[in-house]
Parts: C-alpha cells; sequence; structure tokens
C-alpha cells in the first residue's frame, strides 16, 4: 500500500509524525479519508475518532477535539486542539 507522511501535532508538541496509509477524521461536511495521492484541501475539523491505518495494516486511534487539516502533495498535516490516544 501506498503511504504518505502524517504530521499531528497540538499545543503539547507532536503526537504523531511518520509515514501513514490513511487518515480518518470529521470534516465540518461530514467524514474525511485521506489517502496517498489525495487531492490538496484544507479543511476544519470537528471533535472526532481519528484513525491512521499505517502500511503494516496496524491501526492508531486516538480522540480529537478538532482542529485544522491541511493536505498537500508531498504530506499532510491535522493540528488538534487537544488529542488523546486510545488505549
Amino acid at each position: 500500500m501506498k503511504t504518505f507522511p502524517l504530521k499531528i501535532s497540538s499545543p503539547e508538541g507532536d503526537i504523531f509524525n511518520g509515514d501513514a496509509v490513511m487518515l480518518s477524521v470529521r470534516g465540518t461536511e461530514g467524514e474525511l479519508a485521506v489517502m496517498a495521492g489525495h487531492i490538496p484541501f484544507v479543511s476544519s475539523v470537528k471533535p472526532c475518532q481519528c484513525k491512521i491505518l499505517l502500511e503494516d495494516e496496524s491501526e492508531k486511534s486516538g480522540t480529537t477535539d478538532g482542529g485544522m487539516l491541511t493536505v498537500s502533495k508531498d504530506k499532510v498535516v491535522f493540528l488538534s486542539g487537544s488529542f488523546k490516544w486510545s488505549e
């Protein structure tokens, strides 16, 4: 599976900085799934469960209170107000 560089940050620091296959969050217009090669866009993110699919097919998830998602041709950055990993 093709990956893309993903960085998730909050005021407390970097939450995740690595390669991902998919990022799933809830934008203002509904659920979003970002994969490698996605068209560039910027969206606000609502409070939601954030899911990251990794290259080894494992999944990481956490809860965010929302923030800003920026998808560019070479990376994805999610700036979250707060973020807590699920156990």
